[in-house]
């Protein structure tokens, strides 16, 4: 309810200052109107005087060919800047995020719910952490409006995400931290496969290079530096427009190749399994995905046939001791 209002207020604040905008040009249009004959009779009054004066005329002239300068520099700057904001509409850019701001922030996560509600979310990352749950990349909003979401991470047990810690060099982040990132990921995903979305979860092996964000017509583009933090790069938004060579239709091609990509195993989100298929689709094997977990359950069954001989030896001795005191008695005789 209090959204709706703040919304209600929002635009009304809109409408208000587009109104105030054209009255404001409707009143300084008609000042003009009114003061040229004023300002003309003045110019010809400092005109009579000025040309009678040769230092007078000389600084007229600088003046006007200084300010003459200027405004063909602007125009050339503008026609320049016009040139270079269609080659960005062609190419498909929105916006360009250098750093991020909180004001960029709440304009970025507006436009990820509007287009995110009603359809299939589509993601390439890294550990998935700080774009599925982190504040800044925040999607779990947009994760509950979807139809649902196919998510690419990185396998965090492969070179690729060992060679990506090193790399990064940053002693906050270690390879047990990397991973418990991509465990709380895949609960998240978990939960919302519970409720009845429909998610699909993918683990690349090769270190990250793009981070992309696909909802609808946008699409949200980080580089991953070599020796970077993500949040350190500055981030691309890109619009879904008619013509064939903007990059929005790049990057959403290099996201469903890399998707339909067979050596890339799916994880199996119930049994937490990577399941690795062939061209056709089918099913060719599984592999358990937690390595700590497979040597546990290994250690239980070692434990417990262990256990077992140590008590069927225990329970022997008895036995034993009291056959070897009949044999001391008969070898003794009658006393």
């Amino acid at each position: 309810m209090v959204k709706k209002i703040v919304t209600k207020f929002r635009e009304g604040i809109k409408n208000a200052s587009e109104i105030g905008y054209h009255i404001v040009v409707l009143c300084l249009s008609a000042g003009i109107a009114m003061s040229l004959p004023t300002v003309a009779t003045s110019f010809l009054a400092y005109w009579t005087k000025v040309e009678k004066e040769k230092a007078s005329l000389v600084a007229l002239e600088i003046v006007v060919a200084a300010l003459l300068i200027i405004v063909m520099t602007y125009i050339r700057r503008s026609v320049k800047d016009r040139k270079l904001a269609k080659m960005a509409i062609d190419a498909g850019f929105v916006s360009f995020f250098p750093h991020r701001a909180r004001r960029a922030e709440d304009g970025i996560r507006k436009l990820r719910e509007t287009q995110g509600r009603g359809r299939t979310v589509m993601v390439i990352g890294s550990s998935g952490y700080d774009t599925l749950r982190d504040q800044v990349g925040d999607l779990t909003t947009v994760l509950d409006k979807c139809l649902g979401a196919n998510i690419m991470l990185v396998n965090p047990f492969s070179q690729g995400a060992s060679a990506r810690i090193r790399a990064i060099a940053d002693p906050m982040m270690s390879i047990e931290k990397y991973r418990e990132g991509v465990r709380q990921s895949i609960e998240l995903l978990k939960r919302l496969q519970a409720v009845g979305k429909s998610v699909k979860l993918k683990l690349y092996s090769d270190p990250p290079l793009l981070k992309l964000v696909i909802l609808g017509d946008y699409l949200w583009m980080q580089h991953y530096h070599t020796d970077l933090d993500i949040q350190e790069m500055p981030e691309y938004v890109l619009r879904h427009n008619a013509n064939d060579h903007g990059l929005y239709t790049l990057c959403y091609q290099y996201f469903v190749q890399r998707w339909e990509r067979t050596e890339i195993p799916e994880y199996d989100l119930e049994t937490d399994e990577l399941v690795y298929r062939n061209k056709n689709g089918g099913e060719v094997r599984r592999e358990q995905f937690w390595p700590e977990d497979v040597p546990q359950s290994r250690e239980q069954e070692r434990d417990v046939p262990a256990l077992i001989a140590t008590t069927s030896t225990t329970m022997a001795h008895p036995a034993l001791e009291l056959a070897m005191c009949r044999m001391e008695m008969e070898e003794a005789g009658p006393l």
